[in-house]
């Protein structure tokens, strides 16, 4: 148990950078982490740190045992959260990351419907646009609107929307109705940030997917000020229909260029490829797909 401790705090050092940041974190002396690790290299034979007065680094075999580590730790604290909750109540604290809008719009009515079933799962979730490395461990979950998918998660789709291009009415008075997606070079757009294709929009033209570059005039990396922009007759902005479908209910936005529109955007919670997979995570997911499967004609999103 005590070469198991040493390698914890040897992972915790590495994550950290300083030895004073874990000993803060685990309410210990930092002489008292020096001692653990001293033990652990002493035990292997090897040098697993290069130390000096600014910083830390990984030997070689440090990068090696670090990471080997890492996932045997990892697995053995999968397991026993998993073996706990068999036959026990579900319980823990699930980390969410999830697009602003969706997450803001969409989320907070799943969650609650969730917690009425699993009442001991508290949900930390946090809302940007920027997508997150799951494998850093800051997160248990993370929600995408996408129709790109990064390698090595597990990724299940709970719903979709469509990606399309929307103006007000009063802009269209003002400017008129681009029929072709060439003539977008001649408006005023309003370009969403932080977007997998960059500073780019996306069309379907004869069955082929063509990216435009937005003559923008105002950008943000929410959603919600650029639908407000548009509405206000700033310019022309293309959303997924999740983030704008008030605004259509309302008739301040009308979809533009329909026969260009790209195939649907898929939403899909992801998460790490696990050996155990903790229940409040499981349940979570299966429930994320249930309840859009049953509300999705309610809140449009298909």
């Amino acid at each position: 148990m005590a070469k198991l401790n040493n390698t914890q705090v040897f992972c915790r050092i590495v994550e950290l950078g300083t030895f004073a940041a874990v000993a803060r974190e685990m309410n210990l002396s930092a002489m008292m982490i020096s001692k653990y690790m001293a033990q652990l290299e002493e035990s292997l034979g090897v040098a697993l740190l290069n130390r000096t007065t600014r910083q830390l680094s990984m030997t070689e075999a440090g990068r090696i045992y670090y990471h080997r580590s890492k996932q045997l730790l990892d697995d053995f604290s999968e397991l026993e959260e998993y073996t706990s909750q068999l036959g026990l109540q579900v319980k823990g604290t699930l980390k969410i990351s999830a697009p602003i809008d969706f997450g803001g719009l969409y989320m907070v009515p799943a969650i609650d419907a969730y917690q009425r079933g699993y009442p001991d799962v508290k949900i930390l979730m946090t809302l940007h646009n920027s997508q997150v490395n799951l494998s850093e461990g800051s997160f248990d979950l993370s929600i995408l609107v996408t129709d790109t998918l990064d390698l090595g998660v597990v990724a299940r789709k709970i719903a979709q929307t469509r990606l399309c291009t929307y103006a007000s009415p009063g802009y269209i008075a003002e400017y008129g109705e681009p029929q072709t997606i060439e003539e977008l070079s001649s408006h005023r757009c309003l370009h969403y940030m932080d977007t997998p294709h960059r500073d780019y929009w996306v069309f379907n033209v004869g069955g082929e997917e063509i990216k435009i570059k937005a003559n923008w005039h105002f950008a943000s990396n929410n959603g919600r000020a650029l639908c407000q922009a548009a509405a206000l007759g700033m310019g022309i902005t293309q959303a997924p229909e999740l983030s704008v479908i008030n605004y259509l209910e309302q008739g301040k936005l009308v979809e533009i260029l329909p026969n260009f529109r790209i195939p649907s955007l898929k939403i899909y919670a992801t998460y790490l490829q696990r050996r155990f997979l903790p229940a409040k995570l499981a349940t979570f997911v299966d429930f994320l797909i249930k309840y859009f499967a049953e509300n999705n004609r309610l809140m449009k999103i298909t």
